[in-house]
């Protein structure tokens, strides 16, 4: 069977333990009330369910590490302690020692469970499981018929179940207000192009010639005209060419202004405001009881 250390199987697992890191938790034995060790981690199958709390010994038995299963075990949350049910320094001299990096198979578990299984005179466990005499471990008290391919947890329900009876607790509720964000279309611009019309006005100076007819009186009235000039001749005796400039409007068009258009988000902070439950502990109780109500 596969083992996982908790925080690999469940990355969130202390959320099963009221945000408590049950890793660090003290270890009490019962049989005195003797500190044990710490709990290093957590071993759980591949259904999740907790089998191994891995003890480091400390100074009890200095530098071991060992594996308590956890119907051997009771967890006080409140104390931050798990107490080990029966549990002797000789059993655990006698565990196999572990590491992280151990591979934990049958042969492994076996050694284990014959540790904390009750000792009977003569051992019943199947041919491939390793007897008291080769192990060192307790042999097993039923004579259930299991090898490496059949062995099921349930086979010791004593060391694998949980003692729900010293360990009751009731969990208060409290309502939080979460606050998550939907995005909604609030509307929407559109941007287009109109035309207008207005008059406009240019002024252009413009040329235009015209003729000028200066008369004069000679100076020497006396003087003869000679033969051949066009004395006393009648008609067109001159022409003169006139132009004048025209104005000529036209209309052109070119870039008056350029128009970027893009989304800018904004951030504002919106309140809210609800309701909110919490459950309290109403403690009830008859006759003279010392009740120790800690948190």
């Amino acid at each position: 069977m596969v083992l996982y250390k908790l925080e690999d199987f469940d990355s969130d697992y202390s959320s099963s333990f009221d945000d408590n890191d049950i890793k660090g938790f003290d270890v009490y034995t019962d049989v005195n009330n003797e500190n044990v060790g710490t709990v290093k981690n957590i071993l759980v199958d591949e259904a999740g369910h907790f089998r191994y709390f891995v003890v480091d010994t400390g100074f009890w038995i200095f530098g071991k590490e060992v594996l308590l299963p956890v119907g051997r075990a009771r967890i006080d949350q409140s104390a931050r302690r798990v107490v080990a049910s029966g549990l002797t320094k000789e059993q655990v001299e006698a565990l196999p020692e572990f590491s992280d990096d151990l591979r934990v198979d049958y042969d492994y578990e076996e050694r284990v469970r014959g540790v904390y299984r009750p000792q009977t005179l003569e051992s019943t466990a199947p041919l491939d499981t390793p007897t008291a005499a080769t192990a060192g471990v307790a042999p097993r008290m039923d004579t259930t018929e299991y090898n490496r391919d059949t062995y099921d947890y349930q086979y010791d329900a004593d060391l694998y179940d949980m003692n729900r009876q010293d360990q009751q607790s009731l969990k208060l509720y409290e309502e939080r207000l979460v606050a998550n964000k939907t995005r909604r279309k609030a509307g929407e611009v559109s941007i287009g192009k109109k035309v207008e019309t207005e008059t406009a006005q240019v002024s252009i100076p413009v040329e235009k010639e015209k003729v000028v007819v200066e008369r004069t009186t000679p100076t020497n009235t006396k003087a003869v005209t000679s033969p051949g000039t066009d004395a006393f001749r009648e008609g067109e005796v001159a022409r003169v060419e006139l132009h004048e400039e025209a104005a000529d409007v036209q209309k052109e068009a070119f870039v008056r202004e350029e128009v970027k258009v893009k989304k800018v988000t904004e951030q504002e902070t919106v309140n809210a405001q609800e309701t909110i439950r919490k459950e309290e502990l109403d403690l009830g109780k008859s006759g003279n009881l010392d009740v120790d109500n800690r948190r």
